[in-house]
Order: C-alpha cells, then sequence, then structure tokens
C-alpha cells in the first residue's frame, strides 16, 4: 500500500484567506491522519506576481496555526521539467500551437453564443499550415494547447461521488502562454504525478479543471490521484463570500485575536454533517476527520462564529499557556495564577486581559449616571482602604445598602460601574483583592 501524500499549493501573489485555509485544512488531516506526507507546493510560475513576502507571509500563516508541512516545493525551481513533459507531449500530437488573441478568441465565444452553441474553442489551430505558423509567429507569440481526446472523462470523487465530464463540451486548455509562462494545469499535472500525489482536496470550482487534467496525466503515462471538491463558501445569508476574502485573510482574523484552534475547529467541520467542536490540538482534528462526512450544498461562513470559539478556547487554558503574555503586561508572578483564574471568562480575545490589568494595577475610569453620582460617592465612602480580600464585595455592598436603602440592580450595578468602568465582567468577590485603587470620582 503506497504512502498517502497531499498537497497545499497556494500563489504567492497574495495573502491566504479563510478559503485556501479549508482547502490547506483538509489536504493536511488526511496526511496526518494516516501517516503520509503533507506538501507545501508554491505555485509561483507567475513572475510578475509572485512575491517573497508572500511566501513568507503564507508559511507565517500555517505556522501559527500549527498546520506543518515535510517538505517545500517551488514550481519556480521546476520549469525545465514542465518544458520536458510539454515536449513529450508535442512528440505525442497531444500539444498544439495556437495564435488567436485574447481579443479574437472573445469574438468567436460571442458568435458561438449567439448561435445557440457551447462556447468551446473551435481548433482552428490545427488546421494552420507551416507557412501560416511561421507567419503568425512573426506577428505575436503562439500559446500551447492540449488536444483533449472528446469523450466521456469519468472518474468517482471523494465529496461528489460519481462524476462524468463530455470533453467535447470543454475547450482544449491553454498550458502555456504566448509569453512561455507554464500555467496552473500543466504545472500542477506534472508535480502532482513526479511527486507521488495520492489524494487532492480543492474547491468544486475545480471540478473542469480536474477532468482534463486526468486526460493529460493520461497522456504523459500517469494514472490520476483520489481527487475531492468540498463546496463553495458563502456569507452567513448564502451571498458569494469571493468579494470579501481580502477581509478575511488568515493574518487579519490573527490581528483580531482569533485563537487558531477556533477557526480550525470552524473550518474543520464547516459543510460537514457533524457539528462544531473545538478541539485542543490540529493532531485532534486530523484523527477525525471524516471526509465522507461532507456535503455538496455551499457552505456558509460567518466569520462571527469564530468569537464564542476563541472565547471559549481561552477560558480552557491553564495559566502556563499565557504566562508569557501575563507576564509581559506587568503582572507580578504572585498575582499571576490569581489574574487568569478571574479573568478569562471574560475576556473574547487575548488582547482583553491588557483591558482588566489597567482597571486592577491603574483603577478604572467611572462610568456613573449622573443620578447615581451622590450614591456611589456616599458608598466610597464606606469601602475601605486596599488591599481588600474575598470578604470585602460583601461587607461593603452590605453596609451600602444599609445606609441608603438600596438594594438588587440599582445597589451592584452602580458599584460595579464605579469599580470597574463596566456593567459586566469578573465575580466582584474574586476580583475585589486584585483591585489596588479606589476610582476617584
Amino acid at each position: 500500500m503506497s504512502e498517502t501524500v497531499t498537497r497545499f499549493a497556494p500563489s504567492p501573489t497574495g495573502h491566504i484567506h479563510v478559503g485556501n485555509l479549508r482547502t490547506a485544512l483538509m489536504n493536511w488531516m488526511i496526511a496526518r491522519k494516516s501517516g503520509g506526507t503533507f506538501i507545501l507546493r508554491l505555485d509561483d510560475t507567475d513572475p510578475e506576481r509572485s512575491k517573497d513576502e508572500y511566501a513568507d507571509a503564507i508559511r507565517e500563516d500555517l505556522e501559527w496555526l500549527g498546520l506543518t508541512w515535510d517538505r517545500e516545493e517551488r514550481q519556480s525551481a521546476r520549469l525545465d521539467r514542465y518544458a520536458a513533459a510539454a515536449e513529450e507531449m508535442r512528440a505525442s500530437g497531444r500539444l498544439y500551437e495556437a495564435f488567436e488573441t485574447p481579443v479574437e478568441l472573445d469574438l468567436k465565444r460571442k458568435k458561438q453564443l449567439n448561435m445557440g452553441k457551447p462556447p468551446v474553442y473551435d481548433r482552428a489551430a490545427l488546421a494552420l499550415s507551416d507557412a501560416e505558423k511561421d507567419r503568425l509567429r512573426a506577428e505575436r507569440g503562439g500559446h500551447w494547447r492540449f488536444k483533449l481526446d472528446q469523450e466521456r472523462i469519468e472518474w468517482t470523487d471523494g465529496i461528489l461521488g460519481p462524476l462524468s465530464i463530455d470533453a467535447a463540451s470543454v475547450s482544449d486548455p491553454v498550458l502555456i502562454r504566448g509569453d512561455g509562462q507554464v500555467l496552473y494545469t500543466i504545472a500542477s499535472v506534472v508535480d502532482d504525478t513526479d511527486m507521488g500525489v495520492t489524494h487532492v482536496v480543492r474547491g468544486s470550482d475545480h471540478v473542469t479543471n480536474t477532468a482534463t487534467q486526468i486526460q493529460i496525466m493520461a497522456a504523459l503515462g500517469h494514472g490520476h490521484p483520489t481527487f475531492a471538491h468540498h463546496s463553495l463558501l458563502t456569507g452567513p445569508k448564502g451571498e458569494a463570500l469571493s468579494k470579501r476574502l481580502g477581509t478575511l485573510s488568515l493574518r487579519d482574523l490573527r490581528a483580531a485575536g482569533i485563537e487558531p484552534m477556533a477557526l480550525l475547529s470552524q473550518m474543520a467541520r464547516l459543510g460537514s454533517s457533524r457539528a462544531v467542536e473545538l478541539a485542543e490540538t490540529p493532531d485532534e482534528l486530523a484523527a477525525n476527520f471524516d471526509l465522507d462526512s461532507f456535503g455538496v450544498a455551499p457552505t456558509k461562513f460567518d466569520e462571527a462564529d469564530l468569537r464564542p470559539l476563541t472565547a471559549n478556547y481561552l477560558q480552557r487554558l491553564p495559566l502556563s499557556a499565557v504566562a508569557g503574555q501575563v507576564s509581559a503586561m506587568g503582572v507580578p508572578d504572585a498575582l499571576a495564577d490569581r489574574f487568569w483564574t478571574v479573568v478569562r471568562d471574560n475576556i473574547g480575545t487575548r488582547a482583553e486581559m491588557a483591558d482588566w490589568w489597567r482597571v486592577i494595577s491603574e483603577g478604572a475610569t467611572p462610568e456613573i449616571d449622573a443620578e447615581d453620582s451622590d450614591f456611589v460617592r456616599q458608598a466610597l465612602n464606606l469601602l475601605p482602604e486596599a488591599p481588600w480580600t474575598e470578604a470585602t464585595w460583601g461587607e461593603w455592598t452590605s453596609a451600602v445598602k444599609e445606609a441608603t436603602g438600596r438594594k438588587g440592580k440599582g445597589l451592584f450595578k452602580p458599584l460595579r460601574l464605579a469599580m470597574t468602568g463596566t456593567d459586566r465582567g469578573p465575580d466582584m468577590a474574586s476580583l475585589m483583592p486584585l483591585l489596588q485603587k479606589k476610582p476617584n470620582l
């Protein structure tokens, strides 16, 4: 039985987003669950758009998530291999040169559509004589198309089930552009076969690509991996997400304080029949991954769902997981354990720890309604000087109640606002021993 090999092949032309992550995570989990190999393969054959800064950012994002890779490949280092594969297909008559400009191709498509025909390339280039080709080459660079066998291409998809596409309804794909740039289709085929990739999971917008790639692999003398096409993400109301993906980059989510395991836990189950459950580690997600549980319907993604997952994750963490950040804020070691125990149930992100430490160490800016100002001033006169204990809150509020007659929400809410500057937060009895200053009115 051959080793399971998967890959994630982003283009380093921008930051990766949640749609990319879904593909990366599924392939990573398949490899990790089987003890196989996960390859990070940078699709950097476009020299104009590919940037080292984006390649670095892709690595940083994957490392932040804990999605480690076993080896890295760069397609820009394999151009000779693609050229050899192209030459092999030219020799077998499966790769042919065509010369239409984008404008000419667009006119052909419009004419076909007006005639009620599918907009499929008409293979006019195959009828060109050598002299005509020479004349056209003098004017423009020729691009190279793969000549499809016009028959049905069938395979069993890991998510969509049995699929069949009539190659006659698909244009012969361009594999090499007129400027010589190798395109995704041939590079991916050659890499997948050379690298022994056994499973390819990607978005359902690649189904037609898969059909043509299966034929190209066969033309090069290879079988094809197991393909699975996951549904595409939409917004929470079913709206197209594509226009928002720029705001859903992984680094933007990281900057917003989303925890890696919250994001991974959501993406690992989104679109499946299984409920999202917060996992402790990426390996736990991999161990429980089941490709068969995923459906074909568009999958709704709501960034807001990441926030309660992040808060829930933080609530589970021991002090040791945040000790460095707690110390960096200036929390003394003697107070660190109590500080974390008190605030962790009341933060949405790690950054919010600093807000509570400012309240504790510097005192709050009181939020007092005008009608409560005299009451709060009277109450603070009854509050003993720090340090306070867990008993202080109960003793103080009892004394204030007796002196003023106030009770319930009218008693507790103004006092919480005075002490913390907010009407919600940790249990006040637990918080009082940490507070270090009386508020100044």
